[in-house]
């Protein structure tokens, strides 16, 4: 009995010994945790460097990327709409889709110039990012303009053909050429499927072609918001010439409508070609075309000429400023 009184001791004691280390384990456990969130808080909260976890700025468009590499690159961010830049600008309308459609204005002179790029959105991306570089490149340096001119840019008219093509940039580059061009073939529409070049009031037809395929020109000439925007800002101003922007192919296009082509836009033509190394065409003539955006201006007696640039993959700044500055200093006379 005087045994199994000793041993049962024994035991109760190595269990109070336990508990005790135990007890001493946890508390050091504690105050060792306690002093390492305390000394190194930015090693134990923010694993990523500063300069990786800071807010990224978007790159800019001067680049030689091509333009669904550009789109890839900022594919969580939205089209282009001029919010970079704080100049004065007017909602002029939203799409289909609901987007809104922005003219930003540089410059406080009489004369007016109107610039559109985008009008076949994700078709001619490129068309949307020239735009944005223009408006970025006058609202960094306004000397650029001259005194007597004001430069209104519609970036992007057609935004829900843009959106088509960019929710397909993530992949875009790993797909083989038809599905490229079959994805760009339908951002070239706005949200009712309605190719915004052939729903302006000069010569409008129901039935409408692009190439050799036939496309939708709307219900009615102005049937798209877009296109109406574009209508009610120029009536709505005194504008003295339009560049309108486009891809691909090349070339400088008088504009007309049934009138023949207005002697200033002829002269204008002329200008940017010359200066762009494009070159200049009276007359479109590779198919029959109905409801033009810039013939609609010849038949308002606006000047206007047509831009359509080599590629659709790249802004081909130099070219396009060269023409862009050209135009400028005709008016700024």
């Amino acid at each position: 009995m005087g045994d199994k009184r000793i041993i049962k001791s024994k035991n109760m004691n190595m269990k109070k010994i336990v508990y005790a280390v135990v007890a001493v384990v946890c508390v050091a456990a504690l105050v060792f945790l306690a002093y390492r969130f305390a000394s190194t808080p930015e090693e134990t909260q923010n694993p990523m460097p500063a300069e990786e976890s800071q807010t990224q700025a978007p790159p800019d468009v001067e680049n030689d990327l091509p333009a669904e590499d550009v789109v890839a690159e900022n594919q969580d961010q939205e089209v282009p709409q001029n919010e970079t830049y704080n100049s004065p600008e007017t909602l002029i309308g939203k799409s289909a889709g609901g987007t809104e459609i922005i003219a930003n204005h540089y410059g406080n002179g009489s004369k007016e110039i109107l610039f559109i790029g985008g009008i076949h959105g994700g078709y001619s991306f490129n068309t949307v990012l020239l735009a944005e570089k223009l408006a970025n490149n006058l609202f960094s340096d306004s000397s650029l303009i001259p005194a007597n001119i004001k430069v209104t840019i519609i970036q992007n008219l057609n935004p829900d053909g843009s959106y088509v093509f960019m929710n397909n940039a993530s992949r875009f580059n790993s797909l083989d050429d038809s599905e490229k061009l079959n994805i760009r073939t339908e951002g070239r529409f706005n949200a009712n499927n309605v190719d915004l070049n052939r729903n302006f009031d000069c010569n409008w037809q129901p039935k409408a072609v692009w190439q050799n395929k036939p496309v939708s020109a709307g219900s009615a000439a102005f049937s798209e918001p877009e296109s109406r925007a574009v209508r009610d800002y120029a009536q709505s101003h005194s504008i003295a010439a339009v560049v309108a922007w486009y891809s691909s192919g090349g070339g400088v296009y008088s504009s007309s409508c049934n009138n023949g082509i207005l002697p200033e836009t002829q002269t204008i033509t002329d200008l940017y070609a010359k200066a762009s190394g494009y070159p200049a065409y009276k007359n479109f003539e590779s198919y029959q075309i109905s409801g033009d955006m810039t013939d609609w201006f010849a038949k308002n007696n606006v000047p206007a000429i047509s831009v359509i640039l080599n590629t659709s993959e790249d802004e081909e700044w130099d070219k396009n400023w060269a023409g862009i500055k050209a135009i400028l200093d005709h008016y700024g006379k």
